[in-house]
């Protein structure tokens, strides 16, 4: 069971409620916009953006598909010294896979960027660690820099990267990610309710704020019962996802800068 509030705009509360979520469907499991608080008093201890929690090393990860970075720090340097247009479609791509990366380590996410020859639209691969699941659980993320909102035909190719996983990436507990930087389409909610993949939908701005997060009951029976997203507002205005489990807040770790 969990407590929704639905917000008629970000100040005021239309109404609250309580709901199974297996009852809902896709598009009514992102968690409203509850207030919890400050940014400031959210996040908890510091970790480098390149040196973040490390990979699951037990797991057989595909060889990068360049030695030149492995973060978005180093990314950027590499950009600078090689010049790099930042408006290439490389340049746009990666970097946006970097952000993706950098932003979802705070909610617990270890990933590598990856990538390459027949890698089926696998962007970044790694693990999550979660209180709803005794193991961490192994993720892949396809990542998608579009101005536009993602379609129903995006859903259908992350369903097909499940297929083309790396031999660690299959079975149970592995949950597939869409991230994008504009919010799910009604027709990508409804998308995400009909498929029989494990997976869920990320929204991530420019900045590497983390907008929207949200999955169907496949990706539930993986490890994700019991966890809670809302959206935290800082004081000027912007706001992001925040984690909760069984209605406690989890605290991210707090980035380098941030």
């Amino acid at each position: 069971m969990r407590s929704v509030c639905w917000w008629k705009n970000s100040i005021s509360i239309v109404s609250c409620y309580t709901f199974d979520l297996r009852s809902m469907p896709i598009h009514m499991r992102l968690v409203g916009r509850a207030r919890l608080g400050r940014f400031g008093a959210w996040f908890s201890s510091s970790t480098s953006s390149c040196a973040g929690a490390s990979p699951d090393e037990t797991l057989h990860y595909p060889e990068p598909p360049t030695s030149q970075h492995q973060c978005l720090d180093s990314f950027l340097q590499y950009a600078k010294r090689t010049g790099l247009d930042p408006a290439s479609t490389i340049y746009v791509g990666t970097h946006f896979e970097y952000t993706v990366m950098k932003s979802l380590s705070r909610y617990g996410f270890s990933l590598r960027r990856v990538g390459g020859v027949s890698d089926y639209g696998i962007d970044l691969l790694g693990t999550w660690t979660v209180p709803s699941s005794t193991t961490p659980l192994k993720v892949l993320l396809q990542c998608k820099a579009m101005s536009r909102k993602a379609l129903p035909h995006h859903i259908r190719e992350l369903e097909g990267a499940f297929v083309g996983a790396p031999t660690g990436w299959r079975g149970r507990n592995v949950v597939g990610f869409l991230a994008t930087q504009q919010p799910a389409s009604k027709g990508v909610r409804e998308s995400l309710g009909r498929s029989r993949w494990p997976m869920g939908f990320i929204t991530c701005s420019q900045l590497g704020q983390v907008q929207q997060m949200l999955w169907n009951v496949g990706a539930v029976d993986q490890g994700l019962s019991n966890l809670g997203v809302t959206m935290q507002h800082g004081a000027k205005g912007d706001s992001q996802v925040a984690l909760s489990f069984r209605g406690a807040p989890i605290a991210p770790r707090r980035l380098s800068g941030s």
